[in-house]
């Protein structure tokens, strides 16, 4: 048995579909224990002053984490270490030592200042946080061992995809999540709040360490090392600092937000983050698989100029995306008050609570195509090292995001026709802090205006056709159409005398209507003839987990 799960992770995968498939089924199983996480969070507290205290500690280290962690991702360093593989392991091994040395000395002073800091820090992001100021402090401070931990294991990640052992690297989120869960069941019942924060560091101590067998008997294994080549490190952070500074625009524009949630009515910041959670599910499924199996392939076709499979490859991985993504978009928009109410609606997660993650989650769904297809497109720049272009579009996309919030709470507060129709849209209009679906809207807007100018960038930057998937667009929101009305309809007329009082009533409802809304869309792709179909029917049938395993060895790279 042993012997098995050990052959299953550390099976070599190729193909683009196959590691695409791969990558979201493991997505999938870290989603779920995700859910599971976020179940035993909101039975445990509800959306209440507990938990925004516990989301709002991870806001400092998610910022240093995306900060440094882009220095460090297989994105920015897998062609630099692919350069140096063609002069011999040595090279690679000790570029990749002298990048981990200066990670950890860097890092180290940079947390170090954070952690002294913080008592001042932490009062100016989160105003709205008063009573409990310095239990958030200390979570804070504790969290930030966990940008160190993850840190490394993204390091660790670059040897492992160029190894193609896709399964391996996609193992390493399930494990940092066990770790939370385990935090949340055995840790907070001894140690309070501060239990959270232990259970991270677990699971992002499990996180790197299922790489550490591979990474130490494979062809790099990278060591601390006093001659750290710094010419070297500056050549990569040439590079990855406006990537860095990219990914962590999109962390400081949560860190805003959430500060400002933290002002609104208590519970808003633990909506949020609820509803933002739930919205990954799909999102990291769909765009992060396609955006990160897509990136290898994508980094050699440009190295070896052959821009025409280039262009190729991005519009294959973006049909599949929309193929996806907007039926999803439907089923979200119609079964939200049921999937929020299965996974989230237990213990102190009130009935109030859920109508208003429903709708926050709604209307992140509304951009979930244009995020899954930014994950993907900015990947492409990077693939092609450019990387000032996504950089100038996401400064956009943010401050758009900051200024829609701004005017979009001044519009709430006054009232008036657009906020009356959101808000009975959403059907919260009696719910007390439904001024939260003011921030979700502006992100959503932001998003879908990173996304658009990503798209005419790339058609201009690698003549992309970008216009040729209208077909694909239309196809997309006549499967999600028809899949939300058969979900509707199954809710309303053939489901609606279910005892909804219950979970395993609104389980039964939404599973029904989850089902009619799937048969819809997939009678509808038929019906229109769409190619994704055909493809990811030989994709399956190609036998994607019948790949040839390959156990650890020194030439593996």
């Amino acid at each position: 048995m042993v012997s098995k799960v050990f052959a299953l992770v550390y099976k070599e995968v190729r193909g683009l579909h196959q590691a695409a498939y791969v990558l979201g089924f493991f997505a999938l199983g870290s989603q779920i224990l995700a859910v599971v996480r976020d179940r035993l969070l909101a039975h445990q507290f509800g959306a209440g002053a507990e938990l925004d205290i516990y989301y709002a500690a991870f806001r400092i280290p998610d910022v240093l984490y995306v900060l440094f962690a882009s220095v460090l991702s297989v994105y920015v360093l897998i062609p630099f270490v692919s350069a140096r593989l063609q002069h011999g392991g040595g090279e690679a091994r000790a570029f990749l030592s002298s990048v981990l040395t200066s990670f950890l000395l860097v890092y180290s002073f940079v947390a170090l200042v954070c952690f002294v800091l913080a008592p001042y820090i932490v009062p100016l992001l989160f105003p709205g946080i008063v009573d409990e100021r310095e239990t958030l402090t200390t979570l804070s401070r504790i969290l930030l061992l966990q940008p160190l931990l993850l840190g490394i294991s993204s390091l660790f990640g670059v040897i492992t995809q160029l190894g193609h052992r896709f399964v391996l690297y996609a193992v390493s989120p399930l494990l940092y999540n066990l770790g939370i869960i385990f935090g949340i069941a055995f840790l907070y019942p001894q140690f309070g709040l501060l239990g959270l924060g232990y259970g991270v560091l677990l699971g992002a101590c499990a996180h790197v360490l299922v790489q550490v067998p591979f990474v130490y008997r494979g062809a790099l294994p990278v060591l601390v090392t006093r001659h750290i080549a710094w010419g070297e490190i500056f050549s990569v952070l040439s590079i990855s600092f406006p990537r860095a500074l990219t990914l962590s625009l999109t962390q400081v524009v949560l860190l805003l937000l959430l500060g400002y949630a933290s002002t609104m009515t208590e519970g808003s910041v633990s909506v949020f983050q609820f509803a933002f959670n739930l919205q990954s599910v799909p999102l990291a499924v769909i765009g992060a698989s396609y955006s990160i199996a897509a990136f290898p392939y994508l980094a050699d076709l440009f190295a070896q100029n052959k821009m025409k499979e280039f262009s190729f490859h991005i519009i294959t991985a973006l049909r599949h995306i929309i193929f996806w993504s907007i039926p999803a978009v439907g089923l979200i928009i119609v079964l939200r008050a049921h999937v929020v109410r299965v996974i989230l609606g237990s213990g102190d997660f009130t009935w109030q609570d859920t109508r208003l993650t429903a709708a926050v989650f709604a209307i992140f769904s509304l951009s979930l195509v244009a995020q899954a297809a930014y994950l993907l497109l900015v990947r492409s720049f990077y693939a092609a090292g450019k990387t000032r272009a996504p950089l100038i579009i996401t400064v956009i996309g943010s401050v758009c995001t900051l200024v829609c919030t701004y005017i979009l709470f001044g519009i709430y507060s006054q009232g008036g026709v657009f906020m009356g129709t959101l808000l009975g849209a959403m059907r919260v209009s009696d719910v007390v802090g439904a001024e939260i679906l003011v921030i979700a809207v502006a992100y959503s807007f932001g998003m879908w205006v990173q996304t658009i100018l990503l798209c005419v960038s790339a058609e201009r930057a690698f003549e992309v056709p970008i216009l040729s998937l209208i077909p694909y667009l239309l196809r997309a929101a006549a499967a999600s159409f028809v899949g939300a009305l058969g979900a509707y309809a199954t809710l309303n007329f053939f489901v609606g005398g279910i005892n909804d009082a219950s979970t395993l009533g609104i389980f039964i409802q939404g599973f029904f209507g989850g089902v009619m809304g799937i048969i819809g869309i997939v009678l509808t792709y038929m019906a229109l003839r769409s190619p994704e179909l055909t493809e990811i029917y030989n994709s399956f049938h190609s036998k994607v987990f019948k790949t040839d395993i390959v156990a650890p060895q020194e030439d593996i790279l």
